[in-house]
């Protein structure tokens, strides 16, 4: 006889108990049965055989991170900021950083807030130089007779550090800037004057009278800048504008090619891209600028076949095509100078190195530089063409790295029902309707003959009739939830339960992760401490907007879950330790593309460099994330005349009570609440936390909302 029917037939000649649920000690708890497997989750964890290692195969922390991320010997994210290159004793580990600087600052730390974003200069530096690297290697190995320059599209990440970092790290290999509308062209020509005066400052995107001539002043400040043609109306502006202003333009032209990127990423190529020019309009194009007796002008070619471009042989066919109607250009007059690849560099999000994923790419940096180089190579040798400098807009490959999104565990939850001794099961049911008392004698003989699948659509389809019943009001609250007990129990015993949890996130995935929300683009997202623990869960991530969208149910390699680990304590902010995870390879467009659904603004920012001192990290600029104040202020509200209006009702309707809490005290932590950021603190950060004693409110001191600190100023640990 299975071990489950020892239980039905017992129950069925046991005293009535009445509703007996878990809280009930009175009745004693059911002997585990060995008949049928345990859940998944109700096993304990096994420490003694994980390891770090384990944990690193697990997320393929290899497949994605590498050269920059690993697992160190503590079970902690350890950061490589030199790439393959970092010595044993430069490496960071994540989880101090973290804690330097959400700890307060009576403990020595910065006191901000999380979500957190931590940028990694020395990454942002290791890109750029391993993208010359591979360029200078296939430019050399090939014999190719000019060099590559590249220029980072702002659009990506415009932060002002990220900019300012990529101008002064390439300039010694003429690194530039690629601007899409007017304020990036703006932050570009400014930041270009310090940076090398050969660097390119390419002008894309859709072009009126004011950004033609935003470009033309642009040259008169010796800044050497071209005027991209997306369109072919743009021409007469240029002509007409430097006409005016007496300043003679570089010219490029965007190529609408033929050749098209399959991908999600890929719709911008094509004949029906959104942007560029048909070979027809080139050719009008051309013969506007000789007519104009400024053909020599136009000196740059332009493509784009799409963001992350999946195989080299699809990027080589592309570059091909280009290259021919390059050739074209210098048959027909053009004093033609350079090839721009445009983006398409792409980043492996999962690691599995895979030809046909929006999210993967086939190739290695050296891979791409060398098919590009050779295309360019071949159509210009065969057409006996001087070879172009070859640019590309690499953004998403060069960014992407250097950020990581720190956030932390609020609680975690997961279905439950009461626990019901199995001894009541046939008292409860007596108070139901016959079919469902039959569904539940159905539902025990499948379970005594071990036909799980019966036994779990004789569940579904008591807990159906229950609650019709509930909303007839036959059913009271009690009975629903002592059957969803019964349920659950035969659910378990059978090992059907779902072992998913949700993680309460601290978070919103609108504003810090949009592009999961928006695309269903997917990031690598672990745990960034504890790995040398085995994770006993599986969980999907709630963020804390009203929304629900907002949260994240698919991960890397195909899951639906994540591997997650046992929350200590009561968990999140009212237990003992914080559970941090980290989203990786998020440096590129989420910050650019964050909104503020429910009110919820960006994280708070800190810069770190890799130091001789002895946890190798220097942290040299901290900015606390936008407080409920600043959100408001986007939405056109205005913070100050919202607290007067509290400031008189709160005079109108509020007096000192029994414990002589005044009007200035709550007013005091009021007027914190608008300098705070909306993200949920522990209980003991609360503005309106009273002390003990001082018949008054503990409020967070002026100097934790400092906005930043200076780039001299380092804290070294």
């Amino acid at each position: 006889m299975p071990a489950l029917a020892c239980f039905v037939d017992a129950a069925a000649a046991a005293p009535p108990p009445a509703y007996a649920f878990a809280w009930d000690s009175s009745l004693p708890a059911p002997d585990p049965f060995s008949g049928v497997p345990l859940p998944k989750n109700a096993a304990a964890v096994d420490t003694s055989l994980w390891s770090p290692s384990r944990s690193d195969a697990l997320y393929n922390i290899g497949g994605w991170g590498a050269p920059y991320f690993g697992v160190n010997s503590n079970g902690n994210i350890a950061v490589r900021p030199h790439g393959a290159a970092t010595l044993p004793h430069q490496e960071i580990d994540l989880l101090k950083i973290v804690k330097k600087a959400s700890d307060p600052k009576f403990s020595g730390g910065l006191d901000l807030q999380l979500p957190l974003i931590i940028r990694f200069p020395d990454v942002l530096k290791n890109r750029l130089e391993s993208l010359q690297s591979a360029f200078d290697f296939a430019i050399q190995s090939q014999g190719y007779e000019s060099h590559y320059q590249g220029v980072y599209p702002v659009k990506c990440n415009q932060d002002r550090f990220v900019v300012e970092d990529i101008v002064k790290f390439g300039s010694s290999f003429r690194f530039g800037l690629e601007a899409g509308s007017k304020p990036e062209l703006l932050l570009a020509m400014s930041c270009l004057c310090k940076g090398n005066s050969e660097a390119l400052l390419v002008c894309n995107g859709f072009k009126d009278a004011e950004y033609i001539s935003l470009a033309l002043v642009a040259r008169k400040l010796a800044l050497n800048t071209v005027l991209v043609l997306e369109q072919e109306e743009e021409l007469d502006l240029v002509i007409d504008m430097s006409r005016k202003l007496a300043i003679r333009p570089v010219i490029g032209v965007r190529a609408k090619l033929r050749t098209k990127h399959s991908g999600h990423f890929g719709s911008t190529s094509g004949e029906k891209g959104k942007f560029g020019l048909t070979t027809t309009q080139i050719l009008r194009v051309v013969k506007k600028l000789e007519q104009s007796g400024m053909l020599d002008c136009l000196q740059l070619l332009h493509f784009h076949i799409g963001s992350q471009i999946p195989t080299t042989a699809l990027l080589a066919d592309g570059v091909g095509e280009a290259a021919q109607i390059y050739c074209e250009l210098v048959r027909l007059g053009a004093s033609m100078k350079v090839i721009d690849i445009g983006g398409g560099l792409g980043i492996d999000y999962d690691g599995s190195k895979s030809a046909d994923s929006d999210i993967s790419v086939s190739y290695e940096l050296d891979e791409y530089a060398a098919a590009v180089v050779q295309a360019v190579r071949f159509v210009c040798n065969r057409k006996s063409v001087k070879h172009p400098v070859i640019c590309s807009e690499s953004g998403r490959a060069i960014v992407s790295h250097h950020s990581i999104l720190i956030f932390e565990t609020v609680s975690a939850s997961s279905y439950s029902s009461p626990a019901v001794n199995p001894l009541s099961f046939p008292y409860i049911v007596e108070g139901l309707a016959e079919d469902a008392r039959g569904d539940y004698r159905n539902l025990s003989a499948a379970a005594g003959r071990g036909e799980y699948e019966t036994c779990l659509l004789y569940a579904d389809q008591l807990k159906h009739r229950c609650v019709e019943q509930f909303k007839e009001g036959s059913v009271g609250i009690e009975q629903l939830a002592a059957v969803d007990g019964i349920c659950d129990f035969f659910s378990k015993a059978i090992g059907a339960s779902d072992p998913i949890r949700t993680y309460h996130v601290n978070l919103s995935v609108f504003t810090s992760i949009p592009d999961f929300w928006g695309i269903g683009q997917l990031f690598p997202i672990i745990p960034i401490h504890r790995l040398d623990q085995r994770p006993g869960m599986r969980g999907i991530l709630s963020d804390l907007t009203c929304d629900s969208d907002g949260k994240i149910d698919k991960f890397i390699g195909g899951e639906s879950s994540l591997p997650l680990h046992e929350l200590e304590g009561d968990g999140g902010f009212s237990g003992g330790g914080r559970y941090y995870l980290g989203m990786f390879l998020g440096g590129a467009y989420e910050e650019a593309l964050g909104g503020v659904h429910n009110l919820f603004g960006g994280p708070s920012v800190v810069r770190v460099s890799q130091s001789d001192g002895p946890h190798s990290f220097a942290v040299t600029r901290a900015m606390p994330g936008p407080s409920c104040g600043d959100v408001l202020r986007v939405m056109q509200h205005e913070p100050e005349l919202m607290f007067e209006t509290l400031r008189h009702r709160m005079e109108e309707f509020v007096h000192e009570d029994d414990n002589g809490m005044a009007n200035a005290s709550l007013l005091s932590g009021l007027a914190r609440s608008f300098h705070n950021m909306p993200y949920l603190v522990a209980s003991s950060s609360c503005c309106f936390n009273a002390i003990n004693n001082s018949h008054g409110y503990y409020y967070c001191s002026d100097d934790t909302a400092d906005s930043a600190s200076g780039e001299d100023d380092q804290w070294t640990y």
